[in-house]
């Protein structure tokens, strides 16, 4: 471990710069601005004008640039702690790494990595006598690339790019035809290419504004695709385009008027359907037609308030999963070919009040039933007698979840195990015999897991629920009250946070830091239930619950009063500007990725990317009781003269899911009411999006400042 112990000694010599020594950070204008609700309630909002749709306001520009430059100051003394936080973290990765091959029509597909190289290459290999995942993994490692067919190889396609990502990529049927989505600057409005395998030529058809992927019909000619509206990003169109043609003359399918919500289009798993998928926070909505002869989409099941859906098609019927007729938790029903009402479905798998179905993938002997219950994540395996048995996991806290099964008709049951302290892995049961093999599990150069330890424990919140926490630290860690910790969360969308292995994290560890896990309400950890008490009306419980874990893991000794640290990103980072107002005091350090912290402007303005998709998330603040409770908790709008902790804001110039006005009104009226001098730093990716810059290695050094910033603040010097 000599090199934690050299960054340590850096970190005793070279802290953060004082306040004394820093340059003034920015002050950016005021100019009067009233945002009006339709109700009449007025706010004052003094920085609006550092939104530019086109992002090309000089003003706006050199005020992002001014934020930056002032980062790189506060930032500059502890480079050398960056430096070796990068280098532990890119030491981490097996840089010649791949995926796991599955088989699908024939082909072996996979992703694999370069050393040396930021970008993946995506390839096959056609079936043969002896071939199978082990074997080509084997060839992979081996460096013997001899049959492999190169799909996309994003390094070439990526060259002099700042910014650059692939999307969805689907192989028609007879595996002639790749459609493939690219983004060049991280705002997710991809265009669409088509690659012809045979010849490796990339054809004139060219669809931009798109939600990057493609979806074959049967003719191997023809895909379907979402093109999405060009100011508010909404996927509001699904059209159809045949290789070779004009996409001029691309023939509208479908449009949906309700600008509530999302859309998606996909092949059922016997491939005879192509279905439109219609989600939004409260309803469903699946439409057919046939794959081999596509027409008019018929409607599977209407449209409900409080009814969600989503279907697949198998064995000459429907199977379905939905909440209707009470069941929060969710059920699996069937439904015969030809059906379009709700009152054709025939429950299958009844509702649990302790268990959350959230998912099923279907073969030809069994069904495979992703659920969650007591907060952790297994797979239900329900044959064809109705007989059941759930995957066995190794750890008392771990995340478990189906993995890429392309083929109905194979007894092998794929699927992904991870832990705090294990790597991903990815399994294969055989249903029929038991056996479990593992194909692989990532690969992490000098990392041993018996050095670590993770901990599943509850908290009681303030009205009563029990919060699920998850733990790593070190092996010699003791509860004494004087570590450094890091708690993370999200808490929204119902979008739970499972514990799962990060790299990044260990150097903490080995720093003598506790990570944790706040498995809080508005993720869906405990069930749907959980969901619901941390969304519109209930939202407050969200930060509640992440200031109560705080408390109890300080009081618990895990962590010492004046040395935590928080962590959330995007719906994540209101959490972040929420607890920062509530409890400035408990917090040494703040990390806040893409924040959504302007709530109700936001959601005042329809004309803003995504937002009539959240009214059901949020509430609407049209609506005077939700414009009241949402206006008692935006971040924005609750910052007072106090003192608040130290920061780390970061966003993208191009996010098109926060937009990066957002953070930037918000420092810029925090540095107006700050009574601290704890430094603020807020970091904007003139090149990026919502997930940062392109490329794997980039993220690391994004962490690595971020990381830096934090250790510093938390006076983390010691390395084991």
């Amino acid at each position: 471990m000599k090199h934690l112990l050299l960054t340590s000694a850096i970190l005793c010599m070279t802290p953060l710069a004082s306040a004394q020594t820093l340059p003034k950070p920015p002050d950016v204008a005021q100019r009067p601005h009233v945002v009006t609700a339709p109700h009449g309630a007025q706010r004052q909002d003094p920085y609006y004008w550092l939104r530019d749709d086109t992002r090309e306001n000089a003003e706006m520009l050199a005020y992002l640039k001014a934020e930056n430059a002032y980062a790189d100051a506060v930032l500059a003394s502890g480079q050398p702690v960056q430096e070796a936080l990068y280098d532990e973290f890119v030491g981490r990765i097996q840089q010649d790494d791949a995926s796991v091959p599955f088989r699908d029509r024939g082909w072996w597909y996979y992703t694999r990595f370069e050393k040396g190289k930021d970008y993946p290459v995506h390839a096959r290999r056609k079936d043969a006598a002896g071939l199978d995942a082990q074997a080509i993994l084997s060839a992979n490692a081996a460096g013997n690339f001899a049959g492999e067919d190169v799909l996309l190889d994003v390094n070439v396609m990526a060259a002099g790019k700042d910014y650059y990502a692939v999307g969805g990529r689907t192989v028609s049927q007879d595996g002639r035809w790749l459609v493939y989505g690219d983004d060049i600057n991280g705002r997710r409005q991809y265009t669409l290419r088509v690659k012809d395998l045979q010849t490796g030529t990339t054809l004139a058809d060219a669809i931009p504004g798109t939600a990057g992927y493609g979806v074959w019909a049967n003719d191997n000619r023809t895909f379907f695709y979402i093109e999405n509206d060009p100011d508010t990003l909404l996927s509001t169109r699904v059209k159809k385009h045949v290789v070779g043609t004009d996409p001029k003359d691309d023939v509208l399918v479908y449009e949906e008027q309700d600008d509530t919500y999302y859309m998606g289009v996909d092949r059922t798993r016997d491939d005879q359907y192509i279905v439109i998928v219609l989600d939004s926070t409260v309803s469903n909505e699946v439409r057919y037609t046939s794959a081999a002869a596509p027409g008019a989409f018929t409607v599977l099941a209407a449209r409900a308030r409080d009814v969600e859906y989503d279907a697949d098609h198998f064995d000459g019927r429907w199977v379905i999963r939905t909440n209707a007729d009470g069941a929060t938790n969710f059920k699996l029903v069937t439904a015969a070919d030809g059906s379009t009402s709700r009152k054709q479905w025939q429950d299958w798998v009844a509702h649990r009040e302790d268990v959350l179905i959230e998912g099923f993938e279907l073969f030809e002997g069994f069904t495979a039933i992703a659920e969650r219950s007591g907060g952790l994540e297994r797979v239900r395996l329900l044959k064809l007698d109705g007989s059941s048995d759930d995957v066995k996991a190794d750890e008392s806290a771990y995340s478990m979840g189906l993995d890429a099964n392309p083929e109905a008709d194979s007894p092998w049951l794929r699927y992904s195990y991870t832990s705090m302290t294990t790597p991903a892995t990815t399994y294969e049961l055989n249903v029929q015999t038991g056996e479990r093999r593992q194909l692989k599990q990532q690969p992490v150069p000098g990392y041993d897991p018996e050095k670590y330890v993770t901990e599943r424990l509850w908290v009681t919140a303030r009205d009563g629920a029990q919060i699920p926490v998850s733990l790593v630290y070190r092996k010699g860690f003791e509860k004494n009250g004087k570590a450094a910790l890091l708690q993370y969360a999200y808490g929204s969308y119902g979008l739970s946070m499972d514990p799962g292995f990060s790299l990044t994290t260990v150097s903490l560890l080995d720093r003598g830091m506790v990570y944790a896990i706040a498995h809080i309400r508005g993720g869906q950890e405990m069930g749907r239930a959980w969901y619901e008490n941390g969304k519109l009306l209930h939202k407050k419980n969200t930060f509640n619950d992440f200031i109560d874990v705080t408390d109890h893991l300080v009081k618990a000794g895990y962590a010492a009063p004046n040395r935590v640290a928080a962590h959330g990103g995007s719906a994540g980072g209101l959490l972040m500007g929420a607890i920062a107002n509530m409890a400035p005091e408990k917090y040494r350090v703040i990390l806040s990725q893409v924040p959504f912290v302007d709530v109700v402007t936001t959601m005042l303005d329809p004309s803003i990317p995504l937002t009539t998709n959240e009214y059901d998330e949020w509430g609407n603040p049209e609506e005077k009781p939700y414009y009241d409770y949402i206006l008692g908790y935006s971040p924005y709008d609750n910052l007072e003269a106090k003192a608040y902790p130290a920061m780390f804001v970061g966003t993208g110039l191009w996010d098109s899911q926060v937009q990066y006005w957002e953070p930037a009104k918000y420092v810029a009226r925090l540095r107006d009411l700050n009574t601290a001098t704890a430094p603020v730093v807020f970091r904007t990716n003139m090149e990026a999006g919502h997930g940062g810059k392109s490329g794997r290695f980039r993220r690391y050094r994004e962490q690595a400042e971020m990381y830096a910033f934090m250790l510093g603040q938390l006076g983390v010097e010691r390395g084991d």
